[in-house]
């Protein structure tokens, strides 16, 4: 039996409407702010971000600044700056601004999208004094030497930051990576690698491939060797287990060439990337990121990826010589902490290659 005392406090209820009990609170989007629109991904990005009507609106954060800035002596990056600005400021309703510090001031996380990797220690470094949490666009930088200090200042400011090619979550690579539990016995990784001048020859656009063959071979890369001609690179590496990885770099590709495929040999049959992707996963990992504060990939995932490439190009610098992942590293000053294991064979390189010698 109900006592009188319950009555009033059942009529509020009723009165109250359900949904509005049961209602969670929303999450407040992040303020979001980009250095750099001298590349699409300014606009691809923004557009997710800030136009609800998109089919691939993404939740949580939206670009309210941004800091335009191009490099004079690339015409890849200064041709497009204006476009790019306008877009977002009468589009999107950026508000551009002059300064990073500026930007920094207005804003709760940052993501740096200079096409040029040459300022992005600068850029990086204006933005860890505010510590904000960065997203850092490929390439991370236009050298081994600043990918590791850029990564080095994170570290010593515990400001999160991170970087990773859009391939990576691209639901035909996540497919063929979930193939089987035990890492593949080998892969290969093709896409287009044009060239950027002022850049190691795969750090432009050689990085969308490259990570994809590190999505499903995972870490563990211990040496290099390359074959180039002037159309083509084929790099192998060599994994830790007796793991071969391959890529295949073709440089006569433009940037928009649609030519990306990874194929996985397991213990249970080959394995090939069907379908390709967009922008969308990454960036819902980028405003993860923001969320949370966790980079998705470390710092030694990267670094390794990184050194994979500057290997390349030693190998290449060398007529095809094996190189040693940890002594690139090594030469470029990285901390032992992100420094591979030492292999148990110290001339860890595929067996036929045709050179002992050692990075030096």
């Amino acid at each position: 039996m109900l006592n009188r005392f319950c009555i009033p406090l059942f009529a509020a209820v009723a009165m109250f409407p359900f949904g509005l009990m049961n209602a969670q609170p929303q999450p407040v989007d992040l303020r979001i702010g980009i250095i750099g629109l001298d590349t699409s991904h300014a606009e691809q990005f923004t557009m997710r971000l800030n136009d609800a009507a998109n089919p691939n609106h993404i939740l949580g954060g939206r670009v309210v600044a941004a800091f335009p800035q191009a490099s004079p002596d690339l015409e890849e990056s200064k041709s497009r700056i204006d476009g790019y600005t306008k877009t977002l400021e009468s589009k999107f309703g950026v508000k551009m601004v002059k300064s990073a510090s500026e930007l920094c001031a207005i804003v709760d996380a940052v993501m740096v999208l200079s096409l040029d990797g040459r300022p992005h220690l600068e850029q990086v470094r204006q933005v860890l004094a505010s510590k904000k949490p960065v997203f850092l666009d490929k390439p991370v930088a236009a050298s081994l030497k600043d990918v590791i200090e850029i990564y080095k200042l994170a570290d010593e400011s515990a400001v999160p930051l991170f970087s990773a090619s859009a391939v990576r979550w691209w639901p035909g690579v996540l497919e063929v990576t979930a193939q089987e539990n035990a890492p593949p016995k080998s892969a290969i990784s093709f896409g287009p690698a044009p060239k950027l001048a002022h850049h190691p020859d795969l750090f432009f656009y050689g990085i969308h491939p490259t990570e994809a063959l590190f999505t499903v071979m995972g870490p563990g890369c211990q040496s290099v060797v390359r074959t180039t001609t002037p159309s083509a690179s084929v790099v192998t590496g060599y994994w830790a287990g007796d793991r071969v990885g391959t890529l295949h770099a073709l440089h006569d590709l433009p940037m928009d060439s649609t030519a990306y495929k990874l194929i996985r040999f397991g213990a249970s049959g080959v394995f090939e990337q069907k379908t390709q992707g967009d922008y969308t996963p990454m960036l819902r990992e980028i405003i993860k990121f923001f969320q949370t504060r966790e980079p998705p990939v470390s710092a030694a995932q990267t670094l390794e990826i990184y050194a994979f490439m500057e290997a390349a190009e030693e190998s290449m610098r060398r007529d095809g010589d094996v190189v040693s992942i940890r002594d690139i590293l090594s030469k470029a000053a990285c901390p032992e902490k992100w420094l591979p294991e030492k292999s148990v064979s110290q001339d860890s390189r595929p067996k036929g290659s045709k050179s002992t010698k050692q990075t030096k």
